[in-house]
């Protein structure tokens, strides 16, 4: 297979169209044909379905969408390091995570590092820790944000001078909403949308105890934006970390913390042995210079 012709299949599953996708690649609609029916003959499987307005992907169309674009991104990041390797510092960090207040020390770091380097670009990627894993062991990103407690064995890493804080996230019109804390008693029956992370419902299991594994769960979420509009309509409580959904002014919501507190620590984390670009080490750099200001 060759990249372009991936790069090529790319564009035909994201427009939908073989003629949109032609256009988009300033290629004649018969010669994208040609190379897609060589591309499923070399592979021996059917990857699209051709419909009269469109075209939809087979299954293992689906497949090669999800490996075709994890080798162009490799590819592409591979090539960026390559463009940065003289003595300007420029290029691309990858940097994934979860939602986290810990990404303003990530911000901080590039504003920092932006105004001595302009030509430093930051890729982000929002995702579980699992996801966040996948791509580092891929080498897709250079770095990564995990919480506590966190497979960081298989990483090196630092600790960055923050904590997450657990609690609740409620309409100010609930009935917890008058509480100053919310103890494992106060949710015993209530429903309650829960985070699906593996990480998460490690910390918040010892922090239920035996109560965990009869809780009333209406809903779980990967990333707590969209649980927030649930909540916001009434649909229950979500269990969550702080600072990431506006509770501030008009907000119909607002986050009452755990008793017992349950803080969650934060580790920047990249792959054991790794070679960094310049951009990449210089950011490091840079991050532990403003975490040992702390």
């Amino acid at each position: 297979m060759e990249l372009r012709v991936l790069r090529y299949f790319l564009a035909v599953a994201q427009e939908e169209s073989i003629s949109g996708a032609a256009e988009y690649l300033h290629l004649t609609q018969p010669t994208l044909s040609r190379q897609l029916m060589d591309l499923e003959a070399e592979l021996g499987k059917k990857l699209f379905i051709r419909g009269s307005r469109k075209v939809s992907l087979t299954e293992d169309g689906i497949l090669l969408r999800k490996r075709a674009g994890e080798i162009v991104e490799l590819v592409e990041k591979t090539e960026s390091e390559f463009w940065g390797t003289d003595e300007a510092v420029a290029g691309d960090v990858y940097i994934g995570g979860g939602e986290s207040e810990a990404m303003r020390l990530i911000a901080r770091a590039a504003r920092d590092l932006h105004r001595g380097f302009p030509n430093v670009r930051y890729h982000l990627f929002s995702g579980n820790a699992n996801d966040v894993c996948e791509r580092l062991d891929r080498g897709c990103l250079d770095f990564g944000i995990l919480l506590e407690p966190g497979d960081l064995k298989r990483y090196d890493y630092i600790k960055l001078p923050v904590t997450d804080v657990w609690g609740v996230l409620m309409r100010k019109d609930s009935p917890l909403a008058a509480l100053e804390r919310i103890h494992p008693e106060d949710l015993r029956d209530k429903p309650l949308l829960l985070s699906r992370q593996s990480i998460c419902k490690d910390s918040l299991s010892s922090w239920f105890g035996q109560e965990y594994s009869s809780l009333h769960t209406v809903a779980t979420y990967n990333l707590i934006y969209n649980a927030s509009l649930m909540v916001e309509e009434g649909l229950g409580y979500a269990l969550a970390l702080d600072h990431l959904v506006n509770t501030t002014g008009s907000s119909q919501l607002c986050f009452r913390p755990l008793e017992p507190r349950a803080d969650v620590a934060l580790y920047v984390v990249w792959k054991k042995f790794q070679i960094f670009s310049k951009a990449a080490a210089r950011f490091l750099s840079v991050l532990q210079e403003n975490a040992a200001r702390k």
